[in-house]
């Protein structure tokens, strides 16, 4: 049984990419995913619906046979959205976090020494 504990596993779940036994994705690209989305499952789930919607539109056309149909660019277009709206997830997440109060103290007076003790630089 795989846990979702871990942010590889989180972008999986997200993205539907949970058949270990044929994943769209190795872990390697989904750490990239996380690298470049700097560590946002959010968006590194988004990233990696883009690129299966990337990879869909050029392999797949709108296609009618007697007895079946394909639409890629519909696929396509759909998995997009669903990026678009988790990159709208992460970014209200993110501004949640902006708008929690943040205090730092700083000595604004500069270095001191104590009575008796030589500053040195």
């Amino acid at each position: 049984m795989v846990e979702y504990n871990e942010p590889v596993q989180q972008v999986r779940l997200i993205i539907g990419d949970t058949n270990a036994e044929d994943p769209d994705f190795d872990d390697d690209q989904i750490r990239g995913f996380l690298s470049i989305a700097r560590d946002s499952v959010l968006r590194a789930a988004a990233d990696a619906l883009d690129a299966i919607a990337t990879s869909e539109a050029l392999l797949s056309k709108k296609l009618t046979t007697q007895d079946r149909a394909t639409d890629g660019p519909a696929v396509a277009d759909a998995l997009r959205k669903h990026a678009a709206a988790l990159r709208g997830r992460a970014k209200e997440e993110e501004d949640a976090q902006d708008d929690e109060p943040f205090f730092m103290a700083f000595d604004l007076t500069g270095p001191t020494s104590q009575e008796g003790e030589e500053m040195r630089l």
